[in-house]
């Protein structure tokens, strides 16, 4: 197990604000970020999310993915959101991933640059997944040739599955900052994630960063459900 810990980031995957901050502050106590994504950002906009996040740190999960310029351009869009991470496709290619920090860099002061996260093969694909895609060989090693990549265009970390945080680690060391969905606790519903771990298990993998969604917004008590989750990744 690595010296660093490992810590929760509450997916707020819903179009409601009311609902969104509702599970914020039942799980503030218990997490070191929230996320807020595609689904609620096209629904609400970029002051909503802001206003969601509140005082909790914000990984903005917007994927983006596009031509450098327009990627660009986009990240320089988000200097009044102030998110502590955000997202771009790794698989958008050097130049890409390149622009995007030189957006950060040029967008944020540096006491406040968000993580650049690039996102390599999401949990959602499988090796048949990507073979339909005409990328041939096998998961692991489409993620290790995209988070080398990505890290050597300048992102600060990538977004990867738990089964290949060891993988990266053996590859790239301990320099990027990992964060990992595709986490579900035991007895847990796997939903449409394919390569899933529990939170226990991504930690002693190597996980800096785990996201849980739905195990902790669709529970009974969201609050408990996240403290459950902060205390197996204490323990």
């Amino acid at each position: 197990m690595r010296g660093r810990s490992t810590r929760l980031i509450v997916a707020l995957d819903t179009k409601d604000t009311a609902q969104a901050v509702n599970w914020r502050q039942a799980t503030a106590a218990h997490a070191g970020a929230v996320k807020l994504g595609l689904e609620f950002t096209y629904a609400s906009g970029l002051e909503a999310v802001r206003a969601v996040a509140g005082d909790s740190p914000l990984f903005l999960d917007l994927k983006l993915h596009d031509i450098p310029n327009t990627v660009a351009s986009a990240i320089g869009s988000l200097a009044g959101v102030r998110p502590a991470m955000l997202t771009i496709h790794a698989s958008g290619g050097r130049a890409m991933i390149a622009a995007a920090r030189a957006a950060v860099d040029a967008t944020f002061p540096a006491q406040a640059r968000p993580l650049l996260l690039g996102v390599t093969v999401l949990t959602s694909m499988d090796e048949a997944g990507l073979h339909e895609i005409g990328v041939p060989g096998s998961v692991k090693a489409q993620v290790i040739r995209l988070g080398r990549l990505a890290m050597e265009a300048g992102a600060d970390g990538l977004v990867c599955s738990p089964h290949e945080i060891t993988p990266l680690r053996q590859a790239l060391g301990e320099d990027p900052v990992l964060v990992v969905p595709g986490i579900r606790p035991a007895g847990s519903a796997a939903g449409d994630q394919k390569r899933i771990m529990t939170p226990a298990q991504a930690r002693a993998a190597g996980a800096d960063w785990i996201v849980v969604g739905r195990p902790i917004t669709r529970a009974a008590d969201p609050a408990a459900a996240a403290a459950a989750i902060a205390a197996e990744l204490a323990a």
